[in-house]
């Protein structure tokens, strides 16, 4: 590492850096930025709750917090308390304030997803696959769905 010149310290000694505080929410301007801000937290920090309760509390204070506490039906401050770092909010009160901020909780197999098995008693049953369809058929097993209307048969 290079050391600093007396006079190049001096300099820097002297100047007044000023920092501003840098908060997300004054970022956080349409719905579709608010969505890709909470899809990012998820990929991020996927099982850090805190983390995802926190990014909802960004994306309220955005909206509004007063706002987001009337059209969810909680007050303002059980709503502060419930997504802060310290809160610990039932699932009743996440899908409300998502509802309330206007973004919705959806479930995406991941890539590639992980095949269950689970064999069936009897001599004529065959394997049951839960899973990718494709790669139940290349390993000449059934898959669930046709193993579903294969009952519904006489």
């Amino acid at each position: 590492m290079q050391k600093l010149s007396r006079e190049a310290a001096l300099l820097i000694s002297k100047s007044k850096i000023k920092l501003i505080p840098w908060d997300v929410a004054d970022y956080l301007k349409t719905p579709y930025e608010m969505a890709l801000y909470l899809e990012a937290t998820f990929e991020e920090f996927g099982h850090d709750g805190r983390a995802l309760i926190g990014a909802l509390g960004d994306i309220a204070r955005a909206q509004g917090m007063t706002s987001v506490a009337r059209r969810s039906g909680l007050g303002r401050e059980s709503l502060y308390k419930a997504l802060s770092g310290e809160g610990n909010p039932s699932f009743d009160t996440v899908l409300r304030v998502m509802d309330a901020l206007g973004l919705r909780l959806t479930a995406v197999v991941r890539e590639p997803a992980p095949a269950v098995t689970r064999a069936r008693e009897g001599p004529n049953v065959p394997r049951v696959t839960f899973g990718n369809a494709d790669a139940a058929r290349a390993r000449g097993t059934r898959s669930a769905a046709a193993e579903d209307t294969k009952g519904d048969q006489p």
